[in-house]
């Protein structure tokens, strides 16, 4: 255990200091990037999506929201309502193909142009292998994998249609949202796991043509940690998850939150500036650097440190309590 601890402090020292990935002092350059261009938004009624497009308004980037939830969708575009930016609205369903083409046609005839896509819509699912069935797995990958995949193909032709008929040297970017999920496996979430791991493997793959075509667009990954949003009120789930010790219900939704931790205003602003400055990868939160940090150290026994660390933590935690009783 203490060679673990060593080896992964060493790594550790190559993260720190663990902190928000933005820079003020380039802040004007990120807003400069997407001034008068325009992008496109799933999953923009709440959570990142929301946060993403308040900060595009205000840098002047035109926005095409869309939503499965149309009341969330509306207040999103009523919070634009001040920028003077043009800001169009669909409610969308981002596991249909047909749909998502047509949403991206529409907002080439309502903005003209467009140059960033945000495939953010994502939802969440806890159940064991043994317990899901076949229909919650494909909602899963459906809406996760398959909603980002649509939306890439969709858009990425119009995407690079835009920066080449441009004037002024447009810019275009496809930004994908993977998860802390799509670099480590957690039980209960194999579902999850694995339309986050794919996400991950079609953008690489993704960035790695677009360098190759030397197209002028790119595309870049986003692994958040526990980011402040709604997806575990929304997630789905079912009583399998007791056989491995865990709970469900409202306990479970508590618990989950708990997990959540990190600002969406602060993590959108990190994934504009990522896209910005045309990162490959980028990771959001401290939760998401120190676990990459050790599965990096422990490719094959990660999971194994993660729970030595944590049996040791709740272990620790009423010995800090009782010492803080005692200094009082």
């Amino acid at each position: 255990m203490l060679n673990h601890v060593t080896a992964m402090a060493t790594s550790l020292r190559q993260h720190l200091p663990f902190s928000s990935n933005r820079t003020s002092s380039n802040d004007s350059d990120v807003a400069s990037y997407y001034r008068n261009h325009v992008a496109a938004i799933t999953g923009a009624g709440s959570g990142m999506g929301r946060e993403l497009a308040i900060h595009l308004a205000k840098m002047g980037c035109h926005i095409a929201l869309s939503d499965i939830n149309p009341e969330q969708l509306a207040a999103t575009k009523q919070l634009l309502a001040n920028y003077d930016v043009n800001v169009t609205m669909t409610v969308l369903d981002v596991s249909d193909n047909t749909a998502v083409e047509a949403w991206a046609d529409n907002v080439m005839a309502e903005h003209g142009k467009v140059n960033f896509i945000f495939n953010n819509a994502g939802v969440a699912l806890y159940s064991t292998v043994e317990g899901s069935n076949i229909s919650e797995l494909e909602w899963v990958m459906n809406i996760n994998f398959w909603g980002v995949v649509y939306g890439t193909k969709a858009f990425l032709p119009l995407i690079k249609n835009s920066v080449k008929q441009s004037q002024f040297g447009e810019h275009g970017h496809i930004i994908n949202i993977s998860s802390l999920f799509g670099l480590t496996a957690q039980a209960s979430q194999s579902a999850y796991n694995s339309s986050k791991f794919a996400v991950r493997g079609f953008t690489e793959s993704l960035r790695q043509e677009l360098n190759i075509q030397n197209c002028g667009v790119s595309a870049t990954c986003i692994h958040p940690g526990g980011i402040k949003t709604n997806i575990a009120n929304s997630a789905r789930g079912n009583e399998s998850i007791h056989d491995i010790g865990m709970s469900t219900g409202p306990k479970a939704i508590r618990s989950f939150n708990k997990f959540l931790k990190f600002d969406a205003n602060e993590a959108a602003w990190i994934i504009l500036q990522a896209a910005a400055t045309n990162q490959q990868r980028c990771l959001i939160g401290n939760d998401a650097k120190m676990i990459d940090a050790i599965q990096r150290v422990f490719p094959s026994h990660y999971s194994q440190v993660l729970n030595d660390f944590h049996q040791l933590s709740r272990k620790l935690k009423p010995r800090r309590h009782k010492k803080l009783k005692t200094v009082e």
